[in-house]
């Protein structure tokens, strides 16, 4: 009974040590980032040349004026890198990259960067998970499960999926304080001990093709904006020859903790990340906590410049302990929960609130000190790794 308990919470004393106030940075209303968004890109189309701004537009079944916004600063002298900073595939996660790309625009994008290193914001890719604070698109497609970087990502068969789908994916209304959902935990230790914890993550987050109502559900095409995004990536990196690809996401990993991870990559390209992150730890897949995906957007953008020096890599701001059992499953529950009530309803309004604030507080944490933590561990990667990437010395 402890152990339900313990894991039906979501709180944390966040104790932090900060030197300064970024709450600024932050909202939590679409519209309003996205008009925040538009107004730092329009203030870089004033001071720099030839600067680009649009907001692409996504079709939705409940709104026509969906749209994420990509801002290209070019290269002002010479086309020597292109850094890419990504927000939002995840469309909750929008929140905390919405600030981490304001803050870079703040403080880091400036005349001296931008001499021979372009710049291409993209911001708040998935506008409906966004604005409706889920992770998914409006079709229920996670979009780092849909972009492709082979022919075959759609026909791509999770075979550890199966066995875990009845424990993922209720087939009734969710009831929070059913004995089912109480006693998740043990159900989930109960599979863990029969085929290990790092196999039964695998199985859940890899992502898979063949069920749209399941969880990470990756789609049979490219969703709207993957489409939309492949000519604008394609013109864009075209004058460059190396690039650095970041894509900001929330929620894996130890609170507070910047989490860096990337697929394995060949040794000669390793070794330069390796260099370019240097004081920081890169998972490259060889610990057990890791688990790979497909359909990952970073390696969707990495296919559009297979001749180039491509670096990519991804930033994830740990919000519930993941790196613990319970903490590792916590996530799962939540996001099964919320899943569950939109395919199949909430058993009451409470059970639906409840299971969208553990969601929100999930990927967008309210602890201002947190957030505050989080913003100054941001800025002290940019200030490493700029002067790295557009000297060349890494």
């Amino acid at each position: 009974m402890y152990l339900s308990i313990s894991f039906s919470k979501l709180s944390f004393r966040d104790n932090f040590s900060v030197a300064a106030d970024y709450s600024s940075y932050f909202n939590e209303d679409y519209e309003m980032l996205s008009e925040s968004f538009e107004n730092l890109s329009l203030e870089l189309l004033n001071n720099y040349r030839n600067v680009e701004y649009r907001k692409v537009i996504v079709p939705s079944q409940d709104s026509d004026k969906l749209t994420f916004g990509v801002c290209y600063v070019p290269a002002q002298k010479n086309n020597k890198n292109l850094l890419i900073l990504s927000s939002g595939v995840h469309g909750v996660e929008g929140f905390v990259g919405h600030a981490v790309q304001s803050l870079f625009i703040d403080r880091f994008l400036d005349e001296e960067l931008i001499e021979n290193t372009g710049v291409l914001l993209i911001h708040s890719i998935n506008p409906y998970g966004l604005k409706h604070m889920r992770r998914v698109t409006n079709n229920n497609v996670d979009l780092n499960r849909n972009s492709p970087s082979t022919d075959n990502l759609y026909s791509t068969v999770n075979e550890g999926y199966p066995k875990v789908y009845e424990l993922i994916n209720p087939q009734k209304k969710v009831k929070v304080s059913s004995v089912e959902n109480r006693f998740f935990f043990l159900k989930a230790v109960n599979e863990i001990r029969k085929v290990s914890m790092p196999v039964l993550r695998q199985a859940v987050l890899q992502g898979q093709y063949q069920y749209p109502k399941g969880l990470y559900f990756g789609g049979l095409s490219p969703e709207p904006q993957i489409d939309s995004l492949r000519p604008i990536i394609e013109r864009i990196c075209d004058p460059y020859q190396t690039i650095l690809a970041i894509d900001l996401h929330t929620g894996y990993g130890e609170r507070g903790v910047l989490l860096f991870f990337q697929d394995p990559v060949d040794k000669e390209r390793m070794d330069k990340i390796e260099s370019l992150f240097a004081g920081y730890t890169i998972d490259w897949g060889n610990t057990e906590d890791f688990y790979t995906v497909t359909g990952d957007f970073t390696d969707f953008v990495e296919a559009l410049n297979s001749e180039k020096q491509f670096y990519p890599m991804t930033i994830e701001y740990g919000t519930l302990n993941s790196q613990t059992t319970m903490g590792s499953l916590k996530p799962i529950h939540i996001m099964i929960l919320e899943n569950q009530g939109q395919q199949f309803g909430y058993a009451s309004e409470r059970d639906s609130i409840k299971v969208k604030q553990d969601l929100l507080e999930m990927y967008f944490p309210a602890s201002v000190n947190w957030r505050n933590h989080i913003m100054e561990q941001s800025k002290m990667v940019f200030d490493s790794i700029i002067p790295r990437f557009t000297s060349g010395n890494y």
